[in-house]
């Protein structure tokens, strides 16, 4: 069995989840829409030029979970997935799952954006587990705060590892697909590194190291 991973804002759905998920809530009246719209864009300008404060931006988009129940949560986690996430998937991308699925590999999300967005998205997409940055829960209620390694840029790789020492797979081995400059660091640590979609910088650099480039679009 291969280990085949998937970066998921981007590359397995057509959006960033960790903005959509800002822009319901702006859209619900849940925040001050002018404020957190504004700095909501601003992080992702960030992300996309890789220049990301990924402490300062957790701080932001963990807040508004401490404002409500697990129980309001999960509700309005329902709705962000039928108007939001619903018209971001890609027959493409679930095409691509199966047939990793049907070679008997590991499906493996690992993604930046905090587990509370993205683990009902991993687990409609049907794969096997999925590591992303995990917030801190107290009780019953979000804290604010993050627990352990933010999955992101190199985080990526030491999540990753940490993973992997129950496990029983091979790198050398193992598919990574991703469409961000912001994977760099694992895309250089898998024998089957794939540019999806890729951003400017990405596709420079898999054009030049002759990584194969796909479109699940």
């Amino acid at each position: 069995m291969n280990l085949a991973i998937f970066d998921l804002d981007n590359t397995l759905i057509a959006g960033d989840s960790d903005h959509s998920w800002g822009q319901f809530l702006v859209e619900r009246g849940l925040v001050d829409a002018e404020l957190y719209k504004r700095a909501n864009d601003q992080f992702y300008q960030d992300y996309k030029n890789a220049t990301l404060d990924i402490d300062a931006y957790l701080k932001f988009s963990l807040k508004p979970l401490t404002e409500h129940s697990l129980e309001q949560l999960a509700q309005l986690h329902s709705e962000f997935m039928a108007t939001h996430i619903a018209p971001m998937l890609l027959p493409k991308a679930q095409a691509l799952l199966g047939e990793h699925r049907a070679k008997g590999d590991y499906l493996l999300i690992i993604t930046a954006t905090n587990g509370f967005v993205t683990r009902p998205i991993a687990t409609y997409l049907g794969v096997d587990d999925i590591i992303a940055t995990d917030p801190e829960l107290v009780g019953s209620r979000y804290t604010g705060n993050y627990v352990g390694t933010p999955s992101f840029q190199h985080g990526k790789v030491l999540r990753l590892q940490e993973w992997l020492q129950a496990k029983d797979f091979d790198l050398g081995e193992a598919y990574f697909y991703s469409d961000s400059i912001n994977d760099l660091p694992l895309l250089e640590q898998v024998g089957h590194p794939v540019a999806v979609d890729p951003d400017e910088r990405l596709i420079s650099i898999a054009h030049q190291r002759e990584w194969p480039i796909i479109s699940l679009r």
